[in-house]
């Protein structure tokens, strides 16, 4: 398969395209030392979508010591790439860095360079900055590769996935744990259910930002109001259960899916929520009307989702 690009000519492609249909445009982008050639397809709906493997309902509580945590019990851990690659990163960095000042110095520039100004460009510059970018393209393949295929496997064997509607802006201004947020990929997870849900018919239910999954037990219903963010598992004072922190927001962000579920599927008039306290609601996929509790109530306890 080849494409004909502007200025350029006949280019031959790696691969086929993978969808039949009518090309709308398409663009070309460059990652390290590859170049892509992205292409937009008009498919019918039919060719779009894709079957379930499973029905089940499920809640995702998305973290940094486990990227995600599913109502199951189940911990899915992130593979964390800049993590592993930091040594190597500042190693290559520094080998970048040192090349350009021999260029400044080599072109009698002391402190900042001139704009307009060209520096002398050497082949080891050129490589180690080649090396660098490489780098940095495999750390977010690696990344990208872990979003893609966590976010495939839960809209594919769910009909209904509740998550959290975190503020990663906020999250990232904290600097103990900016660098660990970023390198889940927290709000990249969240993109890609969104679209992928559309995909596979599933319901995404994004649970308001000051619903208390976290504190809320899954058996009885109390909410711990003391819960620190450094307790990883608590006792419930109501009924003695023994709770794992992430697990006990998954199971309770469960309820919230199933519940909105329950309106979404319901003829002619939407049921009310599982949960007490809440009211039904769901991400892109339609259902029957819903108002957004956080614009009637604001932060208040049992603030349910939108």
């Amino acid at each position: 398969t080849t494409a004909v690009l502007p200025k350029v000519g006949r280019v031959a492609l790696h691969e086929a395209l993978r969808w039949p249909g009518r090309i709308l445009g398409a663009s070309i982008s460059r990652e390290a030392d590859h170049w892509f050639l992205c292409v937009q397809v008009e498919v019918p709906d039919a060719a779009a979508r894709l079957p379930r493997s499973s029905h089940g309902v499920t809640g995702v509580d998305l973290g940094v010591s486990a990227a995600a945590t599913l109502a199951s019990g189940e911990k899915i851990a992130a593979p964390r790439p800049l993590k592993a690659a930091l040594r190597r990163l500042r190693i290559r960095s520094r080998r970048l860095s040192r090349k350009l000042h021999a260029a400044k110095a080599l072109a009698g520039i002391a402190g900042r360079i001139p704009k307009g100004t060209r520096l002398p460009v050497s082949n080891k510059r050129i490589q180690a900055a080649q090396a660098l970018a490489r780098l940095h393209a495999r750390i977010a393949r690696v990344r990208r590769d872990f979003t893609h295929k966590l976010t495939t496997r839960l809209c594919r064997e769910n009909q209904a996935v509740a998550i959290e509607d975190l503020n990663v802006s906020g999250m990232l201004a904290n600097a103990r744990l900016s660098r660990a947020i970023s390198d889940v990929g927290i709000y990249e997870i969240r993109r890609q259910l969104l679209y992928k849900a559309a995909r596979y018919g599933t319901l995404i239910v994004l649970a308001d930002r000051w619903y208390p999954s976290s504190k809320l037990c899954s058996g009885c219903g109390a909410r711990n109001a003391t819960l620190a963010l450094g307790e990883r598992a608590w006792t419930c004072a109501g009924c003695g259960a023994y709770h794992d922190r992430d697990v006990n927001a998954a199971i309770n962000l469960q309820r919230l899916a199933t519940g909105a579920l329950a309106a979404a599927t319901a003829l002619p008039v939407a049921s009310p929520a599982a949960t007490p306290g809440t009211a039904a609601g769901q991400g892109p996929a339609g259902g029957g009307k819903v108002t957004p509790a956080r614009h009637e109530h604001g932060q208040q306890d049992g603030s349910g989702q939108e």
